[in-house]
């Protein structure tokens, strides 16, 4: 009995198809706040915010796991929650704070696009410039196209079946990693290039087990 009731994975709530979608993620920029609201002062207010509150969570979820460095987003809905669990804030107050969350979170969804970046280079994009020395705009376009090297090099001729598992291919992984992003600019100090090296290998060796497969393509 024990061992029918625990369960083997997490628990996420997932929203409700009347909502948000039967998939439980959905595209936050596409929900009409203002509907949303009106229906949270119309109705029950605690299951609207926790409907709320289920999309962000599923939402946030997938997106840091596609790209860790949305973690300041995770961090700005724990403090929310524990707000209102501790009775700091109430239910009025949660519910425009966790809106404003969601609609942020939406323009992340997004953010992509505006930076005409696939989800898998924004990844590698932002990986790149959290944290890098003061920018010009032009320099920007010269770290975007490193990572947009540095991806089709790896993707095309390296991230091969179990190449994790193989001394030569790691290092030859590590090596194309090392020779591309020489091609940063010179603004990054070798402190910063030493770490963004490490920091580009530890992605690839975690989200791309190889053969074309990353949790980009699981994602997509």
């Amino acid at each position: 009995l024990l061992d029918r009731s625990i369960a083997t994975e997490g628990y996420v709530i997932r929203e409700g198809s009347d909502s948000y979608g039967n998939e439980g993620l959905v595209d936050l920029s596409q929900i009409d706040f203002d509907g949303l609201r009106a229906r949270f002062e119309a109705g029950q207010r605690r299951i609207e915010a926790e409907k709320l509150r289920g999309a962000v969570s599923t939402n946030l979820a997938e997106m840091i796991r596609l790209n860790p460095y949305r973690i300041d987003y995770l961090e700005r809905f724990q403090q929310l929650i524990d707000e209102y669990n501790s009775g700091s804030v109430n239910l009025e107050e949660y519910f425009r704070r966790l809106s404003e969350l969601a609609q942020s979170l939406g323009q992340e969804q997004q953010r992509h696009i505006a930076e005409n970046l696939t989800e898998e280079e924004l990844a590698l994009f932002d990986l790149l410039m959290k944290p890098a020395p003061d920018l010009s705009q032009k320099e920007q376009q010269q770290v975007k196209k490193v990572a947009r090297d540095l991806l089709a090099k790896l993707n095309n001729e390296l991230l091969v079946l179990d190449w994790k598992k193989r001394q030569q291919t790691r290092a030859a992984v590590r090596l194309s990693i090392e020779t591309l992003l020489e091609q940063l600019p010179e603004t990054y100090t070798k402190d910063i290039f030493d770490e963004k090296c490490e920091a580009a290998y530890q992605h690839f060796y975690e989200k791309y087990p190889g053969a074309g497969r990353s949790v980009y393509t699981s994602a997509a």
